[in-house]
């Protein structure tokens, strides 16, 4: 996966398996794209209604990485269409004073969210540099009462050779596959790679 900067490549290793969609964030037309991926992904054999969700899906993923500037980004979707995980890589703008993992477990600690609970805080070390990985629950939409509820790792992850901060997170809604997903998350946060 490419950055949007010229200057910088992006690089995830998605677990191996059929069920990884990689947005490509750089597309001109990304209409044509997300319904040539849907096809490609759910099938030509499928109900064009499902081809066409699958595609809107795609669609709203891109859009919303785009608007997040994110380096790169891609969904954990099985062939019947279902997204049932995000993944998303980018740069935060923070001052240099705040590039250091303490000031990092500050901030997320007295962050007021809207968050359910208390987020889990961990230091790691990953390849790429020291990392806070924060586990945390949220609301898609706090201002209405018909939210669901978002379960997400993200790893903010001060690399060695950058002076920058990344932030590295998985997000996904579906019951009972926390415990995988967590999982994922650490796995392609141990692989992220700034080239």
């Amino acid at each position: 996966m490419e950055t949007a900067e010229n200057w910088r490549e992006c690089l995830v290793a998605l677990t191996p398996s059929e069920n990884w969609v990689v947005l490509d964030l750089g597309r001109e037309d990304p209409e044509r794209w997300s319904q040539e991926v849907s096809e490609q992904h759910i099938g030509t054999d499928s109900p064009s209604e499902s081809r066409r969700a699958f595609a809107e899906d795609l669609l709203w993923y891109w859009g919303t990485a785009v608007r997040q500037r994110a380096m790169c980004a891609a969904l954990f979707a099985p062939p019947n269409g279902v997204v049932l995980a995000s993944y998303t890589v980018r740069e935060l703008q923070a001052p240099p004073e705040a590039l250091h993992i303490d000031v990092l477990r500050a901030e997320a600690a007295i962050s007021e969210g809207p968050f359910f609970g208390k987020p889990a805080l961990t230091e790691v070390d990953l390849p790429l540099g020291p990392a806070l990985r924060v586990h945390r629950f949220e609301p898609t939409a706090p201002e209405t009462d018909t939210s669901a509820i978002l379960e997400g790792v993200a790893h903010y992850v001060l690399p060695r050779d950058h002076p920058t901060l990344l932030e590295c997170r998985l997000l996904w809604k579906t019951l009972g596959l926390g415990e995988e997903l967590t999982r994922i998350a650490d796995e392609l946060a141990n692989s992220v790679r700034l080239l």
